[in-house]
């Protein structure tokens, strides 16, 4: 039985640590999904509100133009994990990109897509200092903590 991969990636250094621990850790007959979920700033880019204050009405465009560009890394780093790994001897067949608009919270889309059928989630360890990380939580926190029935491996 193939073993299903979740990885949750972005277009960090973290990321592709995770690409590189999932090649030198699972064998290459595992089917891979590599999982991004973009912040819904893009509505901010169709508010026409009066409330706005005049500077950002006046840098809304620009503002809208670095949402496109932030899909175009993310996308552009899915690539690249995704030759990495065919590269590593993984099969293009099992290697799925998904990028997905934030639904309910980065972590809460992950563990989402978790429940479909995985048997590891690997995600990286977001750097954060202790107490920040402590206030706030993570990304990685909140799936370890949450997730059901499914592995959750966190990269360093």
């Amino acid at each position: 039985m193939d073993k299903r991969i979740l990885v949750a990636f972005d277009d960090s250094e973290n990321a592709i640590r995770t690409i590189n621990f999932v090649i030198s850790h699972f064998s290459v007959d595992c089917k891979v999904t590599i999982f991004s979920v973009l912040q819904d700033t893009a509505i901010l880019c169709d508010m026409h509100s009066p409330e706005l204050i005049p500077y950002f009405t006046s840098q809304q465009t620009n503002f809208c133009v670095l949402e496109d560009k932030k899909k175009e890394l993310i996308c552009n780093a899915q690539n690249e994990a995704k030759k990495r790994l065919i590269h590593a001897g993984f099969n293009d067949a099992d290697i799925t990109l998904i990028t997905k608009k934030k639904e309910k919270g980065v972590a809460r889309d992950i563990i989402n897509e978790a429940k479909t059928g995985y048997d590891v989630v690997v995600l990286g360890r977001r750097g954060l200092s202790g107490i920040r990380e402590f206030f706030l939580g993570s990304v990685s926190q909140k799936v370890i903590h949450t997730v059901k029935d499914v592995s959750v491996l966190i990269v360093k």
